[in-house]
């Protein structure tokens, strides 16, 4: 390993901590995951809905909107 992935780890290991003796730091994340799924589902069936017009201003194709638009709201 390098330098700079040895300090990663011992960030993360950290964060680990943390999170293990305090539970509202679980909770936060566990809120933010939620937020950003929901966010990814609202923003992909919207991405469904645009017109060709909207979807030429994005720069989209109308096969490009429907292959984003289908994702699960789980993958990024």
């Amino acid at each position: 390993m390098n330098g700079l992935s040895d300090v990663r780890l011992k960030l993360y290991g950290g964060e680990l901590e943390q999170a293990q003796r305090n539970p509202a730091i679980r909770t936060v994340g566990l809120l933010d995951r939620v937020r950003l799924m929901r966010h990814r589902w609202a923003t992909r069936r919207a991405l469904l809905e645009l017109t060709p017009a909207q979807l030429k201003d994005i720069g989209l194709s109308r096969e490009d909107a429907i292959e984003e638009g289908l994702k699960p709201f789980w993958r990024s």
